[in-house]
């Protein structure tokens, strides 16, 4: 994957120092070393800007910094252009005081300006590459997700060329369940759909039609997860005419 930096700069002041920045759009990420930076090292993102900035540099101040590709702003740093345009704004604030101490504890053993730079453009990359494997892994588990109305999650794991493995943790932890606990709701909610629709139907018929077993199967797993029989169920919700009743409650 091509690095997302499109540009890295190292600025050293022997002494104060007027500066001139012009006016770009793309996002930038600078740390400052040295003493007018917050314990010697901070590290900051500057969004586009639409006026020239002057600013005096002290001495003593290192400056690295890396230009972001425009459009890449929110893979690197989660929130879109907007919010940034104009302004100055730790990152910290961004990617959480955690992680970017581990940022900073790599900076503070960078051995000079270059090094630093490369350490920068590195954690960014990584940031991409986190954020694209987030965006393959909610795809994978909302296109496992509709499959799983109608297929088992083995079918559905072979028809997405995944190992079974790979889709439950995806699912999980894009969707919070279990696929197997995803499609046992899901045809839960068909067989009731079914029932609800048609009062003359059998159990019989709607457990072929939702995907159960037998009768039997759909009245076991309306229990396990109703807590009554079908039927019970069914009672208790036309009795309770509010619109949208079978809503989970706030």
């Amino acid at each position: 994957m091509a690095s997302v930096v499109t540009a890295l700069f190292v600025d050293e002041c022997e002494h104060d120092t007027p500066r001139v920045a012009l006016p770009r759009p793309e996002v930038h990420l600078a740390v400052r070393f040295g003493p007018a930076a917050r314990n010697g090292l901070d590290l900051h993102v500057l969004g586009g800007r639409q006026r020239a900035h002057r600013k005096l540099i002290r001495a003593g101040q290192r400056t690295v910094m890396a230009r972001l590709r425009l459009g890449a702003h929110e893979a690197v740093l989660g929130v879109p252009a907007a919010v940034l345009a104009g302004r100055i704004v730790e990152l910290e604030d961004l990617w959480g005081a955690a992680t970017t101490r581990q940022l900073v504890d790599r900076l503070a053993k960078a051995r000079d300006g270059l090094d630093a730079a490369k350490v920068l453009e590195n954690a960014i990359d990584q940031r991409v590459t986190i954020a694209s494997e987030r965006e393959a892994r909610v795809e994978l588990a909302l296109d496992a997700a509709n499959r799983l109305t109608s297929a088992n999650v083995n079918t559905v794991a072979a028809d997405l060329g995944v190992s079974d493995r790979h889709l439950r943790r995806a699912f999980r932890e894009t969707v919070g369940v279990s696929p197997k606990v995803f499609a046992k709701l899901a045809r839960f909610r068909r067989a009731l759909r079914a029932a609800r629709e048609d009062a003359r139907a059998t159990w019989a018929s709607i457990a072929v039609t939702a995907g159960y077993y037998d009768q039997a199967h759909l009245i076991a797993e309306f229990r396990a997860i109703a807590g009554v029989t079908p039927r019970a169920l069914l009672g208790e919700l036309r009795a309770d005419r509010r619109p949208g009743v079978d809503a989970p409650e706030a």
